[in-house]
């Protein structure tokens, strides 16, 4: 009875120990795999990639008609995430266009994340990119003024900033500035945009990204 006992806590504990060490959104990657296994959406599409402002516009493609779309946006995840799990949610896709929206979660994570560490960490993502495919067309959408970070906006304009001005030196990029769109005419957020979070947007929210995002996809 003792050694079943001990062998019984010695497979607990090993299962704990492995579901420990699984990496961050883990589980968000298996159910891509999952999905493509049932239904592969196919190569050379505009793949929207990042966090959860991807994530939760579950509609996209709706908001994007003659626009084939791939949404591949999971958790709150940051850029180091993205890459991590790059060949999960970008280069299995092959796609024509890639369309990032990440960063937020970076400097929200630590204080002591600056907006130096998120251009390195774009940067990084960029050339394993451009490592994996030299023509594919590569979008940022700005890190938007969510007004529960309120306190991180200066940071996400600085990040901003620097991120533009590296994407205008590379060739077939582009930097769509959804940040100024969302703000009153006293420079603060929108109110009306947002889910009760604060963080995450509602239909009008997504309404002002459609516009300007819209005419730097590929047709």
């Amino acid at each position: 009875m003792r050694y079943r006992f001990f062998l019984v806590i010695f497979f607990i504990s090993a299962h704990l120990l492995a579901q420990e060490k699984k990496p961050a959104f883990w589980n968000d990657i298996q159910q891509f795999r999952k999905q493509d296994s049932v239904s592969f959406p196919g190569t050379g599409k505009i793949l929207f990639t990042g966090s959860s402002s991807f994530t939760k516009w579950k509609d996209v493609q709706a908001w994007f008609p003659g626009y084939p779309i791939i949404n591949r946006g999971f958790g709150g995840s940051s850029l180091t995430d993205v890459i991590r799990y790059s060949d999960d949610v970008i280069f299995k896709y092959q796609p024509k266009q890639i369309v990032i929206y990440c960063g937020e979660n970076d400097l929200a994570a630590n204080d002591t994340i600056s907006a130096e560490t998120v251009i390195r960490r774009f940067t990084e993502l960029f050339s394993l990119i451009r490592s994996r495919d030299k023509n594919v067309l590569i979008a940022y959408i700005s890190m938007k003024p969510s007004p529960s970070r309120q306190r991180l906006l200066p940071k996400f304009l600085a990040a901003n900033l620097a991120i533009k001005n590296f994407l205008e030196k590379k060739r077939k990029t582009a930097f769509i500035d959804v940040y100024y769109k969302m703000l009153k005419t006293d420079g603060t957020p929108m109110d009306d945009i947002f889910l009760e979070d604060k963080l995450h947007m509602n239909a009008k929210g997504y309404a002002i990204w459609q516009k300007v995002i819209e005419p730097y996809l590929l047709k």
